[in-house]
């Protein structure tokens, strides 16, 4: 596997420890429609929260999280709409973005919270 496979997996499941470690309940990873992935589905505070995680090894071309575009977060949408239906959930959605960079100085996370809204 490709080493950028290797810091995106490992990104994930810090991720994954994070919310854990906030009282996140997991309620699903890599939960997939068609080509759309939402990369964790967890529950807080009453409210389903759908999480992207971006990893990356430097900050030369930006935050991890500026990489989240428009593009992105309607795919997001899209799944949540997808998987309110599917599971019958009636709860509040959130969006989240963890922002991972896994460099020579160590580990930096951010946890931003309602990252962005259903208004696209």
């Amino acid at each position: 596997m490709a080493k950028h496979n290797d810091i995106g997996i490992d990104g994930e499941a810090m991720a994954r420890r994070l919310l854990e470690e906030k009282d996140y309940l997991i309620l699903e990873t890599n939960w997939r429609v068609g080509h759309n992935e939402a990369d964790i589905i967890a529950y807080k505070d009453g409210r389903i929260v759908f999480v992207e995680v971006k990893t990356r090894s430097s900050e030369d071309y930006g935050e991890p999280e500026s990489f989240v575009d428009a593009r992105k977060r309607k795919s997001y949408i899209r799944l949540a709409n997808d998987y309110v239906l599917q599971k019958n959930r009636l709860e509040e959605v959130r969006f989240d973005i963890i922002s991972i960079v896994v460099g020579n100085d160590g580990v930096k996370i951010k946890h931003i919270e309602d990252a962005f809204t259903t208004v696209v």
